[in-house]
């Protein structure tokens, strides 16, 4: 039955595995997402565009932007160049298409090409170009401005023709794509190809000749004017080819510039030049921009108006040049033939602050292997630049060619210019002079050879001041040293220790500066003066001896002098004026009848609780319960527990003095400070019933300051805890015995130790089961009390092998027996 079972288990794995094999590819099929981001179906996703009308649907047919249907508006062109978004200008031609391709591409992955990445990382580097891709640049033309007297009129123009003064005339015109306007009796005048002013002057000599008052008699004024005014521009189509982020044919107002163009198109590519960029016009070179011009010197004087057909050609760049190093603006930079080095220096903004400018090192690339060139300064102007130079300028180094420098014992020491200061007197004498406590008995002057390895010149500075000896003629980099008779000196400081109040022995450990002629009193003044528990009345100092025989067994190493010495720190004539000496040590004991009041707290059952104060140093147990007016009828003295608590001061651990002080007003209080590490509590079991029968008895212990004797109700309850199965609290009755508890708990479990039971009773004594052969001889219960059986480590026994080692303790017995009953034979 089993084994059809396990055949059927095994059916059903298998069929389940094959399923899942067959189901899996199509699955995968279904959730897979589409490569390249293009959905299988073919359709657009949500977040392409169309490849060469990347900024929206195309407008309609208007001037200069006739049957293309991919042509890009005038807004949307605006809007790029709002948004600044390089990667999105509208194309048309092929070129323009591949590019945008190849940008959809990258935007629709969001990961760039590692050859792209290293193009957009030189464009970065290359100076102009983040001026291309700076979003909050806005070149795009204003197109509320007053009309431009040379502004060309073309097809699509809104002219605005005005008469007044004499006449008061207003008329709107646009411009066919013809090139004329047709106004009442003059009919159709050729405009297009004319500026502003000449139309002007095209439509007065036309329309004089229906409105006389336009011309002037006799050497007066017209009465009637005539204005020409733009209203809205046209539209012009612009190429863009030649070494450009995104070359194309752009729609723009009439009104832009080639440069306006040019930001649309995303600026000059990685090796676009930016310094001849051509605006053709009609086969004809027209203007050359200069963009670096623009942003040096910000302005653009050959920044035309573009044109219908316009083509702004961006060619590659003839020299380029990379700048590092301490200069204000690293970067690549493009030269004309005609710039030299000092060229480069000012575009890249000039030397920094730490730049080192005598010289720069320049690689060069032959035709074969690199070449270097140290430039100095002098010829940075006439310095000719190649393609591909590489310069770096360097630090300057972090050294002082003029300095001298003095240390010590002088009043403003410090570096010092060498010419200022070229003799050891001069400088001393820039110093402000030696202090007070200047060793002018040997000084060192540290020189700095040429293999930079360094003497000391010793002088006897006396000599030299006196003119006993001659100056010395300093060196760069010298460094003199004075030392102070005080650093010559080990310092002296004197020691107090023990009753007194001052904060500052507690901060430096009882060390005082020795000053000559200080006496007893000074130390004491300047340690808080007595504390109350002090004994004044023998105060020692104890002192060096310097005159000791070495050698001996019982040299002396140190004496002492007592003192008896007046709270108000006066001594008598007797003693007064003795001078202490360096490394003295002061000793004020504590007086031997001195003791801060101490307190003993009763709690529970008695019939006036609360804090007892310890009379006498032998004051017992028994003595503090008489003074509480004894037990209640409630409370149960075989329960009662005294808790004591001390300080422990380690010897070896650093304790903080505010924390040992809470800690002993804590005790004092009879309050525990939480888990504090030097506070030691410790639950003493007592028999107070036998303390109250016997008082003074061995039980009745002396107290100590700050125990804590507790008196509880009553108990009428056990509690069984640990390895039993139902640990719980049962009544106390005096017929039962530790095993009836163990059985009011549910019982030993399999993992009860048995053995090591012990029960815990409410005056803080333990007492645990013993054993006898193979027997538990458990203890005696008490009202209160906790009994805890604890877990078994080992596993626990079988009842196989329980059975087997009785039986063999059995058999062990029984040989045992025998073997005494035969020797009892023999010896009959």
């Amino acid at each position: 039955m089993n084994h059809n079972k396990s055949s059927k288990y095994y059916h059903y794995l298998l069929s389940f595995l094959f399923s899942t094999i067959v189901w899996f590819p199509s699955f995968a099929q279904v959730v897979a997402p589409p490569t390249g981001g293009v959905p299988s179906s073919g359709a657009p996703s949500p977040g392409a565009q169309p490849a060469g009308n990347s900024q929206g649907a195309p407008r309609g047919n208007t001037p200069g932007n006739t049957g293309n249907a991919n042509q890009p508006t005038n807004q949307q062109i605006q809007d790029a160049a709002n948004s600044a978004d390089k990667g999105k200008a509208p194309t048309t031609d092929a070129q323009g298409q591949e590019g945008n391709q190849s940008k959809n591409n990258t935007e629709t992955t969001g990961v760039l090409s590692p050859e792209q990445q290293e193009k957009n990382a030189l464009l970065n580097r290359i100076y102009g170009s983040s001026i291309f891709s700076n979003k909050t640049f806005d070149p795009t033309p204003n197109l509320q401005i007053a009309t431009p007297f040379n502004y060309v009129v073309g097809p699509g123009d809104e002219l605005n023709i005005f008469l007044y003064n004499y006449a008061e005339v207003n008329w709107t015109r646009i411009v066919t794509k013809d090139g004329f306007i047709t106004l009442p009796s003059a009919g159709n005048i050729a405009v297009a190809g004319r500026t502003i002013e000449e139309v002007r002057k095209i439509l007065i000599d036309r329309l004089s000749k229906f409105q006389p008052g336009l011309l002037g008699s006799g050497g007066s004024t017209a009465p009637t004017k005539l204005m020409v005014t733009l209203g809205t521009v046209r539209d012009v189509k612009v190429f863009v080819t030649g070494e450009v982020i995104n070359p194309a044919a752009y729609t723009v107002p009439s009104l832009a510039t080639a440069f306006n163009v040019l930001y649309q198109a995303g600026g000059p590519n990685e090796i676009g030049t930016f310094r001849d960029i051509r605006v053709v016009r009609q086969g004809k070179v027209v203007a050359n921009l200069d963009i670096y011009d623009f942003l040096t010197n910000g302005k653009f004087e050959n920044d035309i108006r573009v044109q219908d057909n316009d083509n702004v050609i961006v060619g590659t760049y003839l020299k380029r040049v990379e700048v590092t190093g301490q200069v204000k603006r690293p970067g690549i930079y493009e030269l004309t033939a005609d710039e030299k080095l000092g060229d480069l220096i000012r575009y890249a903004g000039g030397f920094n602050d730490r730049a080192y400018r005598a010289r720069v090192k320049l690689q060069r690339i032959t035709s074969s292997q690199r070449k270097m060139f140290d430039v100095p300064e002098d010829l940075f102007s006439a310095f000719v630049m190649s393609t591909g130079d590489s310069i770096n300028v360097e630090t300057i180094l972090d050294r002082f060619e003029n300095q001298v420098t003095i240390e010590g014992a002088v009043m403003r020491p410090g570096p010092f210019a060498l010419e200022t200061s070229p003799s050891l007197k001069k400088l001393i004498e820039n110093a402000q002079g030696l202090r007070e406590d200047a060793f002018v008995g040997r000084i060192s002057v540290l020189r700095t050879n040429p293999d930079l390895t360094i003497t000391s010149i010793p002088l006897n500075l006396t000599d030299i001041m006196n003119n006993v000896a001659p100056d010395l003629i300093l060196t760069r980099l010298d460094q003199v040293i004075i030392p102070s008779k005080f650093e010559m000196a080990e310092p002296a400081f004197v020691v107090i220790e023990g009753e007194v109040n001052g904060v500052k022995v507690l901060e430096n450990q009882g060390k005082f500066p020795y000053m000559a002629d200080m006496t007893i009193e000074d130390l004491l003044v300047q340690a808080g003066g007595f504390k109350e528990s002090a004994y004044n009345s023998q105060v020692e100092v104890v002192r060096r001896r310097r005159d000791g025989i070495p050698g001996k067994a019982d040299a002396g190493v140190s004496e002492s002098h007592f003192f008896n010495i007046n709270r108000d720190l006066s001594l008598n004539s007797k003693e007064s004026g003795f001078v202490l000496m360096p490394y003295d040590q002061v000793i004020v004991r504590k007086a031997p009848n001195y003791q801060v009041q101490q307190s003993v707290f009763v709690e529970g059952e008695v019939l006036i609780p609360g804090k007892w104060a310890i009379i006498n140093k032998n004051d017992k147990i028994s003595d503090i319960i008489k003074r509480a007016g004894g037990l209640t009828e409630l409370g149960s003295p075989e329960d009662a527990t005294l808790f004591r608590r001390t300080v422990v001061r380690p010897i070896d651990a650093p304790v903080n003095r505010e924390d040992v002080e809470a800690a002993e007003d804590n005790v004092k209080a009879g309050v525990v400070a939480g888990d504090s590490p030097i506070v030691k509590e410790e639950r003493v079991g007592i028999e107070l019933h036998k303390i109250l029968k016997s008082p003074g008895s061995f039980e009745d212990l002396i107290v100590q300051e700050g125990d804590i004797i507790r008196v509880p109700k009553r108990l009428e309850t056990v509690q069984v805890i640990g390895e039993v199965l139902y640990p719980t609290t049962v009544k106390y009755s005096k017929g039962m015995n530790f095993p009836d508890y163990i059985s009011q708990s549910g019982g030993f479990t399999t993992k009860s130790l048995r053995k090591s039971s012990y029960i815990k009773y409410p005056n803080g004594s333990v007492d645990r089961t013993r054993r006898f052969m193979v027997f538990n001889i458990y203890p005696k219960v008490k009202p209160g009390s906790e009994i805890f059986v604890p877990v078994r480590n080992a596993p626990a026994i079988t009842p196989q092998q329980a059975i087997g080692q009785v039986s063999g303790l059995l058999g062990s017995i029984l040989s045992l027996v025998g073997l005494v009953f035969a020797l009892s034979a023999l010896n009959k």
